[in-house]
């Protein structure tokens, strides 16, 4: 008798060179504003944008949806 295997999810490869799991379960992403214009911008602004931030919780869902074996 066959036995009916399910269908391994994709992960989203986009999804996963953007986000990281902490080993707790969060969502860790990177800020956005780094690329261009860094003249104009102030070095505590800068500082701030460089650090990686938790992941919203309104967003995560769809994050996690996207990365179903957790990167």
């Amino acid at each position: 008798m066959k036995k009916n295997k399910k269908m391994k999810l994709k992960t989203h490869r986009g999804a996963a060179k953007r986000f990281k799991m902490t080993s707790t379960g969060k969502l860790i992403r990177r800020h956005s504003g780094m690329r261009h214009l860094l003249g104009t911008k102030k070095p505590r602004r800068m500082r701030k944008l460089g650090k990686s931030a938790v992941v919203n919780a309104a967003d995560a869902p769809n994050v996690r949806r996207a990365l179903p074996y957790g990167v």
